[in-house]
């Protein structure tokens, strides 16, 4: 682990800009300062006078401080340093921007049309019955008395299955609005006490898998509907958050005595020393579980861990689709050759102009099965098809293109019907299109049957807002009750087991807000998170014990790991833990265990690393003598890399192998252990054989505990063959200089001339915002995460002397690093920042022609060790400053 001076990790965040879409931005001039324990917070405040305005107080029970922004955004790093070297200071932190949630939203619609599902007596819902959710509710374990705080968009408590009403008494008992409806991330906050959610849903479809009521249409049910929910909404209509507003909730949840807090909010990272992480993990050592998305960027391969997922001891919690596909389809109708109206559903996509519409279908060929429907511009013979819908199939090529082709023709609305089970929104913004809906493969494969046949078939569309909505629950045939495509893999950089358990997040049905359709199908880990907390609400019914660590050793232990698939085939092998955590959580074996494991998990690490030796205790609470027998059942062996010359890591699906790791047992096999009494097991692994290590295989697999009791455990292990210290973190092909001014961060030639603002005033009315601040700027590509980051500004000749010192001591000169250096505990990724002339000791570079030197730390590296870095530099380049008011 990196250890860096509170100095050293600062940024300029007044010229920082995070260019990669998912990398956290910096709020210019904005930072989190927490004090040092029994430290007057006034001697911080008075030093900062009248330099900065406060952003928010952040004076809790497991963090005292407080986040302001500088007025001088040109000055606001100098000013930050010498704050963090203040004995009061204990930390502090640039502030740092989180997107909404990723997810999927499939369908929404309300109750008006009728024909809708009704709820049956026993819960059947599939994700209840997939975790034994059920099995608990017929025992009327509902998660009495149990507070559960979701930090999130906030919740419709309006909404009649989300109790109607907001305060004591109500479901939705406690919370707060941290930003208000306006707040995007940048501007000013305007926060209140009431939570609402009326504008975007996501907090309200969380909140209904913890605790919808049963007075609904649907047949949602809550898997906790006897718990309190807490709600801290966190951000606007529409917008990011910062890290004070998120840092902030968590506080105040733990302060309201909440029992449990999940959120699924996050952003790339693997390291488990990002702040928000670091301040989550507090939570939970103070004694309160934090579940948290392990995150939706599957398709980005191993070791992509999200924070603050990635924290130890929070627990990241994974996604497995459900086994039905609900959707909520609106009805509108059609007839065959003049005949009489049948009804059909469909779900509107983007656009959705489709009220008054009735037009007869036109097809682009006949064939159901062709997985290139409409891929291919249209032939010559194509009719004007402004007089048509069009009828495409899904599959292989994007919607745009499907819609492109159509238009090319003259279509102005499209149908697309689907290729595997239920139906989804579709977007596919082409102008001028003006509609553009999915029906169900069955719909799709009727009409063009009839089309077929020579028959003419004219639909009569419905207005999506208005036209009623009905329930159809399809048998998902593809993937039920396997890993998500899209959910997250682990594990840290520093080898720490993510995600820990895994839960139904895809195509989950539960309550919307009132304005956008009260009811909605979403998919994402954002679903998987909430189901797990309502879990640990009724375990913790059960057991009468809401210790974080008891409790998720027992689901770990409890839970079933599950088969490989890819979204259409599964593998006859176990999904490597690193995608799957322990896998599916089973409520009932959890809630009524009598055996008992004191980790959730091992990590053997890397080669570097390596601890072959680990050592755990089974507890028998039962009333009679067990005799437990330990077997090794391997999981697929993931290659982070594609092939030997490659440095970025493979996307899913990446190449996983049948290559198992050696496990043995002491004292043996086999153990006997009396009620009431414990034994200390001793592992041993062996990492596979005949692994290329240069590939950095990621190996993983289950220890089974088997008992006389009936009793079947699993405990989830991992390693990493190969060293993680010698991959190469820096992308130096990726890494250029740009201009700040060219969004599309394109590399500039050698040799250009930037005229930069006057020292001290590239913030200036006059000079933000202009061509006056056409900043050099260094683009930064990782291939995998670096504790750190440093650009270094090497002179190639100047106008006049400067002093030049060796960089890290080794070959290469500097006059110091770019002020907004070194960055700390990065994602792989892009990240860009704009330099305007400035060093880190807050002098200016004088005119001349210099590089950028980009040195990136290589994991488990020395930080004071040039050998242990990655390094490149950029083409020269020349500055000038402008005179002041030129």
């Amino acid at each position: 682990m990196v250890r860096v001076s509170i100095s050293a990790v600062l940024f300029t965040a007044a010229i920082v800009v995070q260019a990669a879409k998912k990398t956290p931005a910096i709020v210019p001039g904005a930072y989190i300062i927490e004090y040092e324990d029994n430290h007057d917070p006034n001697t911080v405040l008075n030093s900062i006078g009248a330099d900065a305005s406060k952003r928010m107080d952040m004076n809790y029970k497991l963090f005292k401080g407080v986040s302001i922004k500088f007025k001088d955004l040109d000055k606001a790093e100098d000013k930050a340093a010498k704050i963090a070297d203040m004995p009061a200071v204990k930390n502090i932190w640039p502030v740092k921007l989180f997107s909404v949630p990723q997810h999927t939203v499939h369908s929404v619609g309300d109750a008006a049309g009728g024909g809708l599902s009704r709820r049956e007596e026993a819960d059947t819902f599939t994700p209840h019955v997939m975790t034994q959710v059920n099995q608990l509710r017929d025992k009327g374990i509902t998660g009495k008395g149990i507070k559960i705080a979701v930090i999130d968009t906030g919740t419709d408590y309006l909404h009649p299955a989300l109790g109607g009403c907001f305060g004591p008494g109500c479901l939705v008992s406690f919370g707060a609005d941290l930003v208000g409806d306006a707040f995007n991330g940048s501007n000013a906050r305007i926060p209140d006490p009431d939570p609402l959610d009326e504008c975007n849903g996501h907090g309200s479809h969380v909140a209904g898998i913890i605790a919808a009521q049963s007075n609904n249409p649907y047949g949602i049910i809550g898997a906790a509907q006897g718990v309190t929910l807490g709600s801290y909404r966190v951000f606007g209509c529409d917008g990011d958050t910062p890290n004070d507003v998120l840092i902030s909730a968590y506080n105040l949840a733990y302060e309201a005595g909440a029992d449990i807090i999940t959120a699924s909010i996050g952003g790339p990272s693997g390291w488990s020393e990002d702040d928000w992480a670091v301040t989550v993990q507090r939570i939970v050592e103070a004694g309160v579980p934090c579940v948290v998305s392990a995150g939706n960027d599957g398709s980005e391969g191993l070791f992509y861990a999200s924070t603050a997922a990635n924290g130890k001891r929070v627990t990241a919690i994974a996604s497995v689709d459900n086994t039905l596909s609900p959707a909520l389809l609106s009805n509108a109708t059609y007839t065959v050759n003049n005949g009489t109206n049948q009804s059909f559903g469909y779900t509107p996509g983007n656009p959705a102009k489709w009220a008054g519409v009735t037009l007869p279908l036109w097809a682009v060929n006949f064939n159901t099965a062709d997985p290139a429907n409409g891929c291919d511009p249209y032939p010559a013979s194509t009719p004007d098809l402004s007089g048509y819908i069009v009828l495409i199939r899904r599959g292989t090529c994007t919607f745009v293109q499907k819609v492109t082709n159509a238009v090319n023709k003259g279509a102005r609305y499209v149908i697309i019907y689907n290729n595997v089970a239920g139906s989804s929104a579709v977007e596919a913004v082409v102008p001028p299109v003006q509609g553009i809906a999915m029906v169900t493969a069955d719909q799709g494969a009727e009409w063009i049957s009839k089309l077929a046949a020579g028959s003419t078939v004219v639909v009569a569309m419905t207005d999506p807002e208005t036209a009623p909505k009905f329930l159809v629950n399809f048998n998902n045939t593809l993937s039920p009750g396997f890993l998500s495509t899209y959910t997250s893999w682990g594990p840290t950089y520093e080898v720490d087991v993510k995600p820990q358990l895994a839960s139904p997040g895809g195509m989950i049905l539960s309550t919307y807000p009132r304005a956008l359709g009260s009811y909605a199908v979403l998919s994402g880990t954002s679903m998987a998170c909430p189901l797990t907390a309502a879990i640990y609400a009724l375990i913790s019914n059960v057991r009468k014990t809401k210790d974080p660590a008891t409790i998720e050793n027992l689901l770990s232990s409890t839970s079933n790991p599950n088969l490989f698939n890819d979204g259409r085939t599964t593998s006859p092998y176990l999904a490597p833990v690193p995608q799957q955590g322990s896998g599916l959580i089973q409520a009932y074996d959890a809630a009524y265990a009598t055996t008992l494991l004191t980790v959730s998990s091992l990590s053997f690490n890397d080669t570097d690393h390596f601890d072959p030796v680990k050592n755990f205790s089974i507890s028998n609470t039962g009333s009679a003598e067990v005799t437990y027998r330990l077997s090794n059942v391997g999981a697929l062996t993931g290659y982070t890399y594609a092939d030997d010359a490659t440095i970025q890591p493979d996307t899913f699906p990446n190449e996983l192998v049948p290559a198992f790791a050696g496990i043995s047992f002491g004292p043996s096999a086999s153990v006997t252990i009396p009620a009431g009494q414990r034994k200390i097991i001793t592992v041993t692994a062996t990492p596979p054989a005949g692994l290329d290590a240069k590939r950095l295989p990621v190996y993983s697999g289950y220890i089974a505990i088997n008992g006389t009791d009936g009793s079947s455990l699993s405990l989830p292990y991992m390693g990493v063959y190969g060293s993680l210290h010698s991959v190469t973190v820096l992308n130096s092909g990726g890494t250029f200089l740009s201009s700040k001014l060219d969004t599309n961060d394109t590399a500039v030639p050698a040799n250009r001339t930037f005229v930069l603002p006057p020292p001290g005033h590239a913030n200036d009315t006059g000079y933000a915002g202009t061509n006056k601040t056409d900043l050099p700027k260094v683009v930064v590509e990782l291939a995998m995460g670096s504790a750190l980051v440093r650009v270094d500004v090497v002179p190639v000749s100047t106008c006049k002397p400067v002093n030049s010192t060796a960089i890290l001591g080794g070959p290469g000169t500097s006059i110091g690093q770019m002020a907004n250096s070194p960055f700390v505990y990065q994602p792989r990724g892009q990240f860009t920042a704009g330099w305007d002339g400035k060093l880190a000791d807050g002098t200016y570079a004088p005119s001349g022609v210099y590089k950028l030197a980009v040195r990136a730390l290589h994991i488990f590296g020395d930080a004071k060790v040039v050998g242990e870095y990655d390094a490149t530099e950029t083409v020269p380049f020349r500055i000038r400053y402008s005179k002041l008011g030129s």
